[in-house]
């Protein structure tokens, strides 16, 4: 029998694409996301390459991305999806510490930040909200995003880490995972004069005049704000 003319078509789910190295968590997250209607995984990923060629074929409603993708760089994928025809918004669903890397991926064109911590109802709002046109992170990270952009200069109470740029902040992260400059280097397909360069700059900005306190200061914050 046909529907009656008043009688609502059942909406279109969006398509989502996920973007997470490890499988066990991917799958948890699919599972968790098509159980609301209105979503459908359309496509997954757990290297920035995989996702970046995947997500231009695909053309989702929206993606699921984690910072952490083994030796690559989130915040890098993200900057590269910009420069699709369409991109898709983005939410960053990371164990990194959203008082240093939000503000950042916002900058790199994501529209939302959600740490792994959060109840699994965020994950959906923030998706609902993204794909709204809206961004989507908590009140402190917008008003300390809104202090920045308004003022062009760092918030009260800032950590010297929030001085550096994204490239010495991946830089920064590795060296507290214990990876020695050339291993960085070939990861993240730079020179390793370059890698030094950095460096030195990195300890400039932090006020750390030896490579060993870099270390030590890089490995403390790693632990301190899960930045693995």
């Amino acid at each position: 029998m046909p529907a009656s003319p008043s009688t609502p078509a059942a909406a279109t789910p969006s398509r989502i694409y996920l973007v997470e190295d490890h499988v066990l968590v991917r799958e948890g997250l699919a599972k968790l996301i098509e159980q609301d209607a209105g979503f459908r995984i359309c496509g997954e990923a757990g290297t920035a390459s995989d996702a970046l060629s995947g997500i231009a074929q695909a053309q989702p409603d929206a993606v699921i991305l984690d910072l952490a993708l083994g030796d690559e760089s989130g915040l890098d994928l993200i900057k590269r999806l910009q420069d699709l025809p369409k991109p898709p918004p983005i939410l960053v669903l990371s164990m990194h510490d959203e008082a240093v890397y939000a503000t950042r991926a916002l900058r790199a064109g994501a529209r939302g930040y959600v740490m792994k911590r959060e109840t699994s109802g965020k994950i959906i709002a923030g998706l609902h909200r993204i794909l709204e046109g809206h961004l989507y992170v908590n009140e402190k990270i917008l008003s300390h995003a809104a202090e920045i952009f308004l003022t062009a200069r760092p918030a009260p109470g800032e950590s010297p880490v929030q001085r550096l740029s994204d490239r010495e902040l991946e830089i920064f992260r590795r060296i507290g995972l214990g990876q020695e400059n050339r291993a960085i280097a070939e990861t993240l397909g730079l020179s390793l004069k370059t890698v030094q360069t950095h460096c030195a700059h990195i300890k400039d900005k932090l006020g750390l005049p030896t490579a060993t306190l870099l270390m030590r200061e890089a490995v403390r914050w790693v632990e301190n704000t899960g930045a693995t």
